[in-house]
């Protein structure tokens, strides 16, 4: 039997970003591990938040999604096929790390997951032909959908993030800014 165990460190970018590394069996048919448990993930959110409901995207290569966020949302997010850049962007105007991002690759062997807190702007891209994102959201009341989040341009010069690309696919509502 495989113990369910979880490596947490934290970020020495961005304060209170988290990331997350599962144990894994690994045999001749492949492997399996756990992404989440009450006791171990769970016990990373504030007192008295827990996770309301996960959601998937599937996107293609070139794929640019974010920067966007929320102030009262946490996100666990990780790559369960394909392979990407991911971005997190300290947006917390009190923050000693506002505006200042850290990228991490996700996905294929590397069974990452990063807890963003809210206020941190989230994006990704995609570096394989498809890729499968998982994010997994906490917060209090009702979801803050995209008329409620903030939006920042992907390629904004005041954060300068090195994206792999100069000419991504965004969504219109990246496009728009």
């Amino acid at each position: 039997m495989m113990a369910i165990e979880f490596n947490t460190t934290e970020s020495t970018k961005i304060k209170d970003l988290k990331v997350i590394t599962p144990s894994a069996f690994e045999e001749t048919r492949g492997s399996i591990w756990t992404s989440y448990t009450t006791g171990e993930v769970g016990t990373l959110l504030p007192k008295d938040l827990f996770f309301k409901h996960d959601k998937f995207s599937v996107s293609k290569k070139n794929v640019l999604r974010g920067i966007h966020g929320d102030h009262k949302s946490w996100k666990l997010v990780s790559c369960v096929s394909g392979s990407i850049l991911q971005v997190v962007v300290d947006m917390r105007e009190d923050s000693d790390t506002f505006l200042q991002w850290e990228s991490f690759d996700l996905g294929g062997d590397n069974r990452q997951m990063i807890l963003i807190p809210p206020g941190l702007g989230n994006a990704f891209y995609v570096k394989s032909d498809l890729a499968t994102y998982h994010y997994k959201l906490a917060y209090d009341g009702d979801y803050a959908d995209a008329d409620e989040q903030f939006t920042v341009k992907w390629n904004d010069p005041r954060i300068n993030i090195e994206w792999p690309t100069t000419d991504p696919i965004l969504s219109e509502r990246d496009r728009r800014l």
